[in-house]
């Protein structure tokens, strides 16, 4: 028997992201057991590898429950004829993360993706209403330049339990989105 072909899923950020936990969801449900995850970052590098059939399947975040729309994603879908697989929510815990050691009375600055950080307004404004909250194209891409040490030692990121994992980042606080039952529309795509 011949080995199934690959399937390329493009996802709307980088390895750890909550929409690389949402594509293994869309994959599961669709029966897609031999696939790989290319991490293109933003809607719109994701909706042109659809176009060009660069990845058989696209899967991008939407819409946030406190963060609203994902506007980037809606220019995204605008700006390309696709069919619509499939909308499904999933479940988003926003973590603080930081390298190890890092007292949460020493973070000099946060990093995340602007719907990460309108998701845990009142956290940060609770907790670090004089640090400044700088914008980043992803919330995994955002732990990962923290982990590679190109943001400040000293600086926290916003981001997934995974995204800890991966890039060997603490987890300072878990849970530190404003609603509890912080649910993000994901829509999955092919050509």
């Amino acid at each position: 028997m011949s080995e199934p072909q690959l399937v390329k899923v493009g996802i709307q950020g980088a390895q750890g992201s909550f929409c690389e936990e949402a594509a293994v969801d869309f994959c599961r449900r669709h029966g897609l057991d031999n696939y790989r995850p290319e991490y293109l970052i933003t809607s719109a590098r994701v909706m042109s590898a659809v176009e060009s059939g660069e990845v058989a399947y696209g899967v991008m975040a939407m819409e946030n429950a406190q963060g609203g729309v994902v506007i980037e994603s809606m220019y995204a879908l605008a700006s390309v004829r696709c069919e619509i697989v499939e909308m499904f929510h999933i479940v988003v815990e926003q973590c603080l993360l930081s390298h190890p050691g890092l007292a949460i009375g020493d973070i000099t600055e946060i990093h995340s993706h602007p719907q990460a950080l309108r998701q845990c307004r009142n956290y940060l404004a609770d907790h670090f209403w004089t640090r400044p909250l700088v914008d980043e194209d992803d919330t995994a891409a955002a732990a990962k330049l923290l982990a590679d040490e190109k943001l400040p030692s000293t600086a926290a990121v916003i981001g997934s339990r995974l995204c800890a994992q991966l890039y060997g980042l603490e987890i300072l606080t878990e849970g530190i989105q404003d609603l509890k039952n912080n649910l993000t529309l994901f829509l999955g795509v092919k050509k």
